[in-house]
Formats: structure tokens, C-alpha cells, sequence
């Protein structure tokens, strides 16, 4: 009789126990059922059933066919690295340009702003763009086309005259370097390897990071890349 009293009460401690710990993770299970698990972030009072998490690529490891494939890779390394910062700023105030546009309703008040920020840009630019080489530039064309889905001679265009915009690129062409040149990492080794050395700059915080517009999924163009024929060699 003793020996049952014991058993009987140990069960009652179980199921106290465990209704009492079901009470207190109610707050992270809805009561209707236990098998949704949900999170509260610290000074946040909203539940969430998932955690939002940045996208994680793996690299994998830089292969080279010879010395002077390394070295070419190294020195377009070098190359975008030093000309992202202005692919990115050019597409932030391109997109502070547009939207401070929307605001305004008469034509010539539009053309008045728009002159005041494209000299504002040209002064922020300008002297540091004449520093760029030949291939700098063009590689700095791109990444506009990257940053903002636009060339940089249809921005021009936007921002300027037709003609201004015709100006501009027969001066570029001048030193090999086309306005018009756009950004495909699909179809284009060099855009890919490129698009490699900013996705490897990001990952590792030497480059802050600015999500393309244009529709293209790096972990597929690596794949693409990795299984395609050598390239010839310029």
C-alpha cells in the first residue's frame, strides 16, 4: 500500500512538473499545440516561427592554369577593388536623385535640381576619376551598369543632352573605353570573375556590400564557370 502511495505520488510530481513547465514556455508554444516553435528577440515583444538569415556562400579555392592567369586575376582584383566605392556611391545618389525627383511636380524646377546635383556629382567625381587608368574606367563602367541597371552613357543621356551623352562616349572611345559596355557575368568570363572578387570582398568585409539590380544568381554562374572550357587568352 505504502509502495503505490509512493508511485502515485511520483506520478502527480511528473505531470505537475510538466504542466508546469508547458505554462511556462507558453509564451514560445501556442497552446494548441506543441510542435510550432517560436523565438522573441531581446526588446522585441513580436514572436517569430523563423530567423531571417543572410545568404552564405562557400568559395572555394582560387586554381590558376599558370602563372600569368594568376597574375591577370590578381591585377583585376586590385582594379575592382579600387573602383566599386565609386559604382556604389554613383547608384546611391542616382536612386537620392530619383526619389527626390518624385517630389517635385514642375518640369523646370526638375531640371534646376537635377543640374545642381549632377555638378554636385561631377565635383565629388571628378578628380578622382582622372586618377583611373584605361581599365579601371572601363571595369568602373560595368559595375555602374551593375549598381544601377543602367549604362553609364544612358546616364549621361538621363542627366544631359543626347548630344552631351554622344560627346561623352566618342571622348571615352578615344581611350578605348565605351560608355555603352554593359555587365554579364553570364555570358562573360571576365564580368564573372569580377562578380567572384566582389562576393569574396564582401564576405570578407573589405568591400561594403550593395546587392546588384540586375537578375543573375552568383552560385549558378560559379557552377556554370567551373564547368566551362578553358578561356583562350587574350
Amino acid at each position: 500500500m505504502l509502495r503505490n502511495l509512493f508511485l502515485m505520488a511520483f506520478v502527480l510530481f511528473q505531470v505537475l512538473g510538466y504542466s508546469q513547465e508547458m505554462e511556462n514556455d507558453s509564451i514560445f508554444y501556442p497552446k494548441d499545440s506543441v510542435e510550432d516553435y517560436y523565438v522573441r528577440f531581446a526588446g522585441d515583444s513580436i514572436l517569430y516561427s523563423s530567423i531571417a538569415l543572410e545568404e552564405v556562400y562557400i568559395f572555394g579555392k582560387l586554381e590558376f592554369a599558370d602563372k600569368n592567369e594568376r597574375l591577370r586575376y590578381l591585377i583585376l582584383r586590385r582594379k575592382t577593388l579600387k573602383v566599386y566605392p565609386y559604382a556604389k556611391l554613383a547608384a546611391e545618389r542616382l536612386v537620392e536623385l530619383n526619389d527626390s525627383l518624385k517630389h517635385i511636380t514642375k518640369r523646370r524646377h526638375q531640371k534646376k535640381y537635377t543640374k545642381k546635383v549632377q555638378k554636385y556629382i561631377e565635383e565629388e567625381f571628378s578628380a578622382e576619376l582622372k586618377k583611373l587608368t584605361r581599365t579601371e574606367g572601363q571595369i568602373l563602367v560595368k559595375l555602374i551598369h551593375r549598381q544601377t541597371g543602367t549604362t553609364a552613357f544612358d546616364l549621361v543621356k538621363e542627366l544631359r543632352s543626347g548630344w552631351r551623352a554622344f560627346w561623352y562616349n566618342t571622348t571615352a572611345s578615344m581611350f578605348k573605353i565605351s560608355l555603352k559596355e554593359e555587365f554579364h557575368p553570364e555570358t562573360v568570363h571576365e564580368d564573372y570573375l569580377i562578380e567572384d572578387i566582389l562576393q569574396r570582398a564582401f564576405a570578407a568585409n573589405r568591400l561594403e556590400r550593395q546587392k546588384s539590380v540586375l537578375d543573375y544568381d552568383y552560385a549558378q554562374l560559379t557552377n556554370k564557370w567551373k564547368n566551362a572550357p578553358p578561356q583562350p587568352k587574350d
